[in-house]
């Protein structure tokens, strides 16, 4: 009756069972008892019998495999004993053959594949509608080197604690945190955005990170935006934390276009230490990427790594499946020696489940991984 609630019958029934004496067995139920036991007899007799005669069976089965490897390995020894005495004639040698690739180019032969130090990280916000505990365990089952945080409405991404226990735990390590920048996080960590800014670079140094994401103020944060640029270099100037402004987008309904951030949504035209490129946004500014890659030059510290279509909706495909130029990105990235990071931060929100989400950021990986390469000369300078 363990682990169970008796009602108060049934309660005072079992008491009365476990106390009542038992009662003599009459002639007739010793009898049956007594057939009962030879019944029983005889069917252990017969499962022994059956038990034997499985024994004789396995024996000779483990004869006949030990004398079939046996004649195995005699065949085997003679086929050698030939091979040793009439050599085989030369092969003919293969002819190496270019292959064609995406671009039209070809490998030739006599080339290596060369891999940036950059790492391929994963951010915690690409497994939304799961949390961040859940973007931890994903980047370490599937390889990625690391994660971006994105801090949001989420506790646990607020949490520095919380957040080194679990890199620690999966050994995934945070290679970067995204302030709260976002319309959904104007009071995550207060209301103060330059409050937010600290304490973005703080979990940054204590969670050994190496970069803060930041957005452009928004239009009606505009004392905020009145010192942005120059804020922006002050706590670069306190911290080996890169402070890596991202490129945004003008906000689109029907015909009409609003520029929704300040100084502006393009980054460029401003005088930052490090810039984000995030090519999903470039898609939905409907802006040359690579153009804009060119003009952040070596002040491109870091990647955010999405596809997109050139709708008006910031839409983060796995990269792809849009038409921006996320492979020639990449690949440009390889042949410069890039040393940042590049996040995949997609959006997987439409997945029907946990299964296929995991199988989209192992796509996007994959991708990412291949054309994050390039190839070089074997012999030349760089390693």
């Amino acid at each position: 009756m363990r682990g169970r609630t008796l009602s108060r019958s049934a309660a005072d029934a079992h008491t009365l069972c476990s106390v009542a004496e038992p009662e003599e067995p009459s002639g007739r139920t010793r009898g049956a008892r007594a057939a009962k036991a030879t019944g029983s007899a005889a069917k252990r007799a017969v499962a022994a019998k059956k038990a034997v005669a499985r024994t004789a069976v396995a024996k000779t089965s483990v004869a006949k495999t030990a004398v079939t490897k046996k004649a195995t390995a005699k065949k085997a020894a003679k086929q050698e004993a030939r091979a040793v005495a009439k050599p085989a004639p030369p092969k003919a040698r293969a002819k190496v053959q270019p292959v064609p690739q995406r671009d039209g180019g070809l490998h030739v032969p006599g080339r290596t594949i060369v891999i940036p130090d950059a790492k391929v990280a994963l951010s915690t916000a690409s497994v939304y509608p799961e949390n961040t505990a859940a973007a931890f365990e994903i980047a370490g089952r599937l390889g990625y080197d690391g994660v971006e945080v994105m801090v949001w409405t989420d506790p646990i991404s607020q949490d520095i604690d919380a957040l080194r226990r679990l890199s620690d735990y999966h050994g995934v390590p945070i290679l970067a945190v995204h302030a709260p920048c976002l319309l959904i996080t104007q009071r995550v960590w207060g209301t103060d955005p330059w409050a937010k800014l600290v304490r973005a670079r703080a979990a940054a140094e204590k969670l050994g990170a190496s970069a803060v994401v930041v957005h452009p103020p928004f239009r009606w944060q505009r004392q905020y935006a009145r010192d942005f640029v120059q804020g922006i270099w002050r706590m670069a100037e306190e911290t080996d934390v890169r402070f890596a402004v991202e490129n945004m987008y003008p906000w689109r309904y029907r015909d009409r276009e609003v520029a929704a951030y300040l100084p502006d949504w393009d980054p460029t035209d401003e005088d930052y230490r490090h810039f984000t490129v995030d090519l999903s946004h470039a898609a939905t500014s409907r802006t040359d990427a690579l153009a804009m890659v060119d003009r952040m030059g070596d002040r491109l510290a870091h990647v955010h790594l999405a596809d997109g279509s050139g709708s008006a909706k910031d839409e983060h495909l796995i990269p792809g499946r849009g038409t921006q130029p996320c492979a020639e990105l990449l690949e440009r990235l390889a042949r410069t020696g890039f040393d940042g990071h590049v996040v995949l931060e997609v959006n997987t929100r439409r997945s029907p489940g946990p299964v296929e989400r995991e199988a989209e950021l192992a796509e996007a990986l994959a991708f990412t991984r291949l054309h994050l390469a390039t190839a070089a000369q074997v012999g030349s300078s760089r390693n």
